[in-house]
């Protein structure tokens, strides 16, 4: 076992930070975690202390959305078109350990085409790729000619939709994506446009739950979001609440419906966004503070993969939300035990306790006080693994 101490500990817990906490580490699970003084005597000797220091523990963070099979790049979507399946393979594993290096211990794919997000996912879980925890989707849901076709999941009426999730059910998937409206990235239906029908996407929702699934749903425009709000969709991504003239008019009554049917949204926030902000591109403010001031339960993801939003600059992401006036503390759950609810792992990850995996990272200063320390990584450890750690840690 080995036992790691630093000056503050975040335990995930609603912003509790433990002065002198410390964590006890057995195998791939947390044993003991709390004040460093409260550890019993007879677990102290039983295992390795590694002094952190002047540094923070915190859980592992989680990015809600990825695309492993993009590489953030631009012209992204274009070059995954070309890539055969085991170029986009190989690349899905680079990618998974860049988020795994940026602190990322748990991250949702949400559309590979081929299966790939099942078989990547098994690789890291078996130990023989390194990589955060995943949760996958199959290739996104989508009318011929719709938002990314090209990735394999198009269908047409409720009958190919319900066929479409037994099949990816029987694949092994986690959960089911469904583009409810266009997007800005691929051509075809706009960003505002609605892509289904109310009752197809009630036909995803009740098929996906048939086989213990839920479903994230891909939304910008108004209608769309309130199309998959009536479905009953687990998650909302994206929620941009964008209209016709490309302007972006929150719509009160819908955020208050996600408020009271407790619907997780990922606003999508990446280095996308700050790299705009800090060119002076203000003129459009995203929807996140208006759903963040009504009580939306946000959780952090960055689209990492799109133009744009490499996987190795998930903070990025946060350091946006922060800009748009969201507090560390909401920040940080966000990123940590929101999310693990969000992707349904919370009894998995998510928060530093007893009896969940060992996904623990430790940063120099105090992101309770400021998202920016969490760019000044220190420690990952990832089931226990140590990706990363300090040369002058006292042992």
């Amino acid at each position: 076992m080995k036992y790691y101490t630093a000056d503050r500990m975040i335990t995930g817990d609603r912003g509790r930070c433990i002065r002198y906490g410390g964590v006890l580490v057995d195998g791939e699970v947390i044993r003991w975690a709390g004040p460093g003084h409260e550890l019993p005597a007879r677990l102290r000797r039983g295992s390795k202390h590694i002094a952190l220091g002047p540094l923070t523990l915190l859980p592992g963070l989680i990015d809600s959305h990825v695309h492993l099979a993009l590489d953030g790049a631009t012209g992204a979507m274009d070059r995954m078109r070309a890539a055969s399946d085991d170029e986009l393979y190989a690349l899905m594993l680079r990618n998974a350990a860049e988020l795994l290096a940026a602190g990322v211990t748990t991250a949702r794919d949400l559309g590979a085409p081929a299966g790939l997000g099942v078989r990547v996912r098994d690789v890291i879980r078996a130990g023989l790729a390194p990589g955060p925890g995943l949760v996958v989707s199959g290739a996104p849901l989508t009318p011929p000619d719709g938002h990314c076709w090209f990735m394999g999941g198009t269908c047409a009426g409720e009958e190919a939709l319900r066929l479409a999730v037994r099949d990816q059910a029987a694949a092994g998937v986690d959960l089911i994506k469904v583009m409810t409206t266009g997007g800005s990235l691929t051509s075809g239906p706009a960003s505002w446009e609605r892509q289904f029908s109310e009752a197809e996407l009630a036909a995803v929702v009740d098929e996906a739950a048939r086989a213990g699934l839920v479903v994230a749903a891909h939304a910008h425009g108004t209608d769309g979001i309130a199309a998959s709000i009536r479905a009953g969709v687990h998650t909302v991504e994206h929620c941009s609440f964008v209209n016709a003239t490309a302007s972006i008019v929150p719509d009160p009554e819908l955020i208050r419906r996600l408020v009271s049917g407790r619907i997780h949204v990922c606003p999508t926030i990446s280095r996308r966004f700050t790299d705009r902000w800090d060119r002076g591109e203000r003129h459009q403010l995203p929807a996140l503070p208006v759903l963040y001031r009504e009580g939306v339960r946000i959780v952090a993801g960055t689209d990492a993969g799109t133009d744009g939003a490499p996987h190795h600059a998930y903070v990025d992401g946060l350091l946006g939300m922060a800009r748009l006036g969201l507090p560390p503390e909401e920040i940080l759950r966000s990123a940590t035990s929101r999310a693990a609810d969000a992707l349904r792992v919370d009894t998995v990850t998510g928060r530093i306790a007893p009896g969940l995996r060992a996904d623990i990272i430790a940063v120099e200063g105090d992101p309770l006080h400021d998202v920016a320390a969490l760019r000044e990584l220190r420690l990952v450890l990832a089931k226990g693994v140590a990706v990363r750690s300090p040369r002058w840690v006292l042992k």
